[in-house]
């Protein structure tokens, strides 16, 4: 645990350092804020006190931003050649890769965190539903979460990081838009299968206060996959 909290202090750190962490964390307030209070469905147009207009825009927002954040994880390391001496020291493939997506993690909380505003300003228009933001917060960290699995993956497989960043938004189309439309139109088992591999139906259930263990087990378990195909990567490299 000690050699996973000493990559991922690098890799945080690493993300300051480059000004990559500024410029997230800027646009992604700029671009929620602007959303959530001044344009569109924001909450003055709805009239209600909710954070469900962020949580909408959240979704998307981070839908394109987190693999612009992975994208250089391992794929940098493999253009330049540092994942061949990260490997060698006595850390595993697993470590490596868990350290590097809790460094990706951590990031997007604390952009989280930085929307604490916005919960005391709605909650102070009217009689703010704790329980759904609460919900509505956790549906945003494993989602981001799913993300950074997927954006790690694809980082690993190659050196080009716009090639990693383009990969990660084909897969995520699928799991935001594609399953959900198959699903829609077929029938039986195979339907509804497909309809549970959607991110849709499970982000929109939890920002509306419900927690259910399908929801988390779907987000963690497509986490879990991508962080294994990930080590998988790793170790073809450690032996080619």
């Amino acid at each position: 645990m000690t050699k996973i909290w000493i990559i991922t202090k690098r890799e945080l750190q690493s993300y300051f350092d480059s000004l990559m962490a500024y410029i997230l964390l800027i646009l992604f307030l700029g671009f929620s804020g602007f959303f959530t209070w001044l344009y569109g469905s924001d909450i003055f147009f709805i009239k209600q006190a909710t954070l469900m207009p962020f949580f909408n825009i959240a979704y998307w927002t981070l839908f394109f931003f987190i693999p612009a954040l992975t994208m250089r994880l391992l794929s940098e390391e493999n253009r330049m050649g540092t994942i061949e001496l990260l490997l060698t020291k006595p850390v595993s493939n697993w470590q490596v890769v868990v350290a590097k997506y809790l460094a990706s993690l951590l990031l997007i909380i604390i952009a989280f965190l930085l929307t604490t505003p916005y919960i005391i300003s709605v909650s102070s228009m009217g009689n703010l539903d704790m329980g759904q933001v609460f919900s509505g917060y956790l549906a945003l960290v494993l989602f981001s979460s799913m993300m950074i699995g997927i954006g790690l993956f694809t980082s690993s497989i190659g050196s080009n990081q716009i090639v990693s960043y383009l990969l990660a938004l084909f897969i995520g189309i699928f799991f935001q838009v594609i399953f959900q439309m198959l699903g829609q139109g077929l029938v039986g088992l195979s339907g509804h299968i497909l309809d549970y591999l959607s991110t849709v139906s499970h982000f929109e259930s939890m920002i509306r206060g419900v927690i259910d263990s399908r929801d988390v087990i779907f987000f963690a378990g497509i986490t879990f996959l991508s962080l294994v195909f990930a080590e998988i990567m790793l170790i073809k490299k450690r032996f080619a």
